[in-house]
């Protein structure tokens, strides 16, 4: 872990308002984020308040004034370690100031908001490989910063796992968004299945062809996912299986795509809480897959460049490796309880303090 003198903005109640704010707007994540060291868990509630913030944010477009210009400026005071008075903004600067997160790393997010404002279409798999390196990469490079494993070849598997989790949002959300006049897919693939966007955006129909949209996203996810799961190979201790069970979650959103037959027009994959619960103990208590070796993904490059090029990361320690019999003792509890809802899962984990499982 990183320590800086500036690293002091930030109260227990800042914090707790960000852990709401993932709480409320990603049941999934955070089910997942209950499995990392509390160090990291706090970083993690941080980086995703500020985003999502930011993305409300843009949403917001068009009621008051410029929203790329007004994350920018609270970008730039969180950096300049003067953030606004906001519960975000200074759980945020103290996460930027205690693991030296690079600048480059956000401000890439922005662009990719800005490309949304924009209304930009992407015309081939790689334009949209660019996009969600922008909007999902650079959160896996700032979370691989926080959990202490910024190598080229870790933060190259974040950014792989970021990106096949944006790929999965955008098969399952080609209904909602086509009905908000956005599409995200490739249009060469609409070219491709004979479908003008123009005609789908006007009346978002489900057919065979949007279904052979939806598989050929899944199908370009699924590498990456195998590839970044890999990543938590470069992790230590309990940080494994929280990433791990954020990225078997989100590859089980594909999943259920297809089991509705590739609709994500007239129906929205869920995963239900039994599966969950199963996805986090199979993260808990498996074991990883060998790390990939392969170059980043081109769009990413950029940021793996930036992470290595920041000097404030060069001797950086990783998270100090927690047993994993804490999570085993955990579960056990939960199986001899019977209690599988996710909800029981949450509360125990809240309740619990791994240092006592330890213990016993």
């Amino acid at each position: 872990m990183l320590s800086s003198p500036e690293a002091s903005f930030s109260t227990a109640q800042d914090l707790a308002y960000c852990r709401d704010v993932i709480r409320q707007g990603s049941k999934s994540f955070y089910s997942a984020s209950l499995l990392l060291p509390k160090a990291v868990r706090m970083a993690a509630y941080a980086i995703y308040a500020f985003c999502r913030w930011s993305d409300d944010r843009v949403d917001l477009e068009g009621e008051n004034g410029d929203p790329i210009h007004d994350i920018q400026t609270r970008l730039d005071r969180v950096y300049a370690f003067t953030p606004a008075r906001d519960p975000i903004d200074r759980a945020f600067a103290q996460t930027v100031a205690q693991w030296s997160i690079p600048k480059a790393l956000p401000e890439a997010l922005i662009e990719g908001f800005a490309w949304d404002l924009e209304g930009r279409q992407y015309r081939t798999i790689e334009d949209l490989h660019a996009y969600s390196a922008r909007v999902a990469g650079s959160v896996g490079a700032m979370m691989s910063v926080v959990m202490g494993a910024p190598s080229r070849l870790a933060i190259s598997r974040a950014c792989d796992l970021g990106v096949a989790m944006q790929l999965t949002n955008i098969a399952r959300d080609i209904g909602e968004d086509a009905r908000a006049g956005r599409i995200y897919a490739p249009l060469d693939w609409f070219a491709d299945a004979k479908l003008d966007p123009e005609d789908f955006l006007a009346n978002p129909v489900f057919d065979d062809r949007i279904a052979g949209i939806a598989a050929r996203l899944l199908s370009t996810a699924d590498p990456l996912y195998e590839r970044g799961l890999s990543g938590v190979e470069c992790l230590s201790g309990r940080c494994r299986a929280g990433i791990k069970a954020a990225g078997l979650v989100y590859s089980e959103i594909g999943m259920e795509i297809r089991r509705n037959g590739y609709d994500s027009v007239t129906k929205r994959a869920i995963v239900t809480k039994q599966r969950k619960i199963e996805l986090l103990a199979k993260a808990a208590i498996g074991g990883t897959e060998a790390l990939s070796e392969a170059p980043p993904l081109a769009e990413n490059r950029f940021l793996v460049d930036a992470v290595a090029k920041n000097p404030a990361l060069a001797n950086q320690e990783a998270y100090a490796f927690a047993s994993p019999l804490w999570l085993l003792n955990l579960f056990g509890r939960l199986v001899a309880e019977d209690r599988a809802p996710i909800y029981g899962l949450v509360e125990t984990l809240e309740q619990t303090d791994p240092a006592k499982c330890l213990d016993g």
